[in-house]
């Protein structure tokens, strides 16, 4: 099965994310900031790496921004599909995260419709 993680500050987002992933088939972990996601992405690499990251960009700790440049600087990662999914809806923030290594931008709010469309134009979903 393929192995997500939602990256979000706010529970009930997580959840949502995760429940819309386990209907499109994945397995599913969570992360309520970008340094904790980090460590679940490498203690997961060995076992059964994650593939898919959805991230949210305002988080404390380390925001979905820092997430997505400390990633991408490990060469490891750089198979990860990274869905930014926030409330920055704002142009120049969209071009900083897909620059930084999004692969996609996902506004909120979303619908389940949306997430499923995004991953299908990555190639995640047939």
């Amino acid at each position: 099965m393929r192995k997500a993680i939602v990256i979000d500050d706010s529970r009930t987002i997580r959840r949502i994310l995760a429940a819309t992933l386990g209907e499109l088939g994945f397995e599913v972990c969570q992360a309520e900031n970008g340094r904790a996601a980090l460590t679940t992405i490498v203690e997961a690499r060995n076992a059964d790496p994650i593939s898919l990251a959805l991230v949210d960009w305002n988080m404390p700790e380390m925001n979905g921004l820092e997430f997505v440049r400390a990633l991408r600087a490990d060469p490891r990662n750089a198979g990860m599909v990274v869905v930014m999914v926030t409330t920055e809806t704002a142009v120049d923030q969209m071009v900083t995260a897909l620059d930084a290594g999004a692969n996609e931008y996902v506004m909120k709010p979303f619908t389940k419709d949306v997430i499923q469309d995004k991953l299908r134009l990555l190639g995640v979903l047939e």
